[in-house]
Formats: C-alpha cells, structure tokens, sequence
C-alpha cells in the first residue's frame, strides 16, 4: 500500500470517527427509571458534556495533518493518541457510572440533589449503543494517532501550494530602482 493511500486512509477514517462521536453526543444514551415518577432520557451531552469539544478539536487536528510536513505529522499524530483517549475516558467514564452521569436529568426533572440520593431514585437504567460507539470511537481515534506516528514517513509531502515562495527579481530585467537596491544591500550595481 502506498503512503498517499495511508494518508488517505488514515485522514477518512479520523474524519469518520470525529463525525460519529460528533452524532453520538446529539443522541439519548440512557433512559433512566425513576422511583414514583416518569423516566428521564439523558443524551450524549449531559452525560459527556466534553464530547463535542473533541470531536471538533479531531476533526480540525484532520486538517492540520493533511498539510503538515513529516515532523508535524509526528507530533499531531502524538496529539490524536491523547485526543482519542480523552474522547475514550469521557464516553467510559459514562459507561462506567450512567447514573453519576445522567444525575443533572434527574435532579432537573425531581429536585433531588447528590450521587447517594439520585442513585436511590433510580430503579433501572437503559443503556442505548451510542455510549458504547463512542468508547469504540475514541479508542480508534487513538489507535489512528499511533498509525500517524508509525506511517507518516512514508506519505507524501504537501504540494507547492502549501510552501512559502520567494519572488526574485529576473536578473535580465533590471532597472535603476533594482540598481539602488542592490547598493543599498551593499552590492555593485556596475555588475
């Protein structure tokens, strides 16, 4: 497989995976039963409010790679690993305690305030995918980080469109003005 098809792989599936966390953090991740009154839905926001700020942060980090030179490329990748882990801990650290996470909903829709309290409240939790896709996400995200790192040598470089110019007079072409400059510079204009 070529560098360019890595790089293209690798950017596609980064893009991909930013845009999935982006459409989990919008979806209800558990419905929440409660004692004496109606369930409450808590969606991706409530319960890892961060979510949408990675996503974001990832899909810029996409771009930034694309044009980076190889250097770059080595620390951006080392940034996508550690992007891709924050995005992994928010979505498992609601995995891991839905009801820790989703206790803002319920305090909103009963008045009942603190982990110990709203945990009694709570009589069952349904979980949806979206918690899950996330985790999966930002683990992938990570592991893209590390392929970064190991592959970028051999992808292409950024094409002229991206590099400096420097705009140089032609010497067959010179006038009294390129004349001044030229002593200015402390050159012999009589050359």
């Amino acid at each position: 497989m070529t560098g360019r098809r890595i790089k293209l792989l690798v950017l596609l599936a980064s893009a991909a995976l930013a845009g999935l966390t982006l459409a989990a953090w919008t979806q209800t991740w558990y419905i929440l039963d409660l004692d004496g009154s109606p369930s409450v839905e808590a969606t991706g926001s409530t319960a890892a409010p961060a979510l949408t700020a990675l996503a974001l942060s990832e899909l810029v980090l996409v771009g930034a790679i694309a044009i980076a030179g190889p250097f770059f490329r080595f620390v951006l990748g080392a940034l996508q690993v550690v992007l891709g882990g924050t995005i992994a801990l928010s979505a498992g650290l609601a995995v891991y305690s839905p009801v820790a996470a989703s206790g803002s909903v319920v305090t909103k829709a009963t008045g009942v305030e603190g982990q110990s309290s709203i945990a009694e409240l709570v009589t069952g939790v349904e979980p949806s995918v979206w918690p899950i896709a996330s985790l999966v996400a930002g683990v992938l995200i990570a592991v893209l980080g590390v392929a970064i790192i190991v592959t970028s040598r051999s992808w292409p470089g950024s094409t002229r469109k991206y590099q400096a110019i420097k705009v140089e007079p032609d010497p067959r072409s010179r006038s009294s003005v390129d004349d001044w400059d030229s002593l200015t510079r402390g050159g012999d204009p009589t050359e």
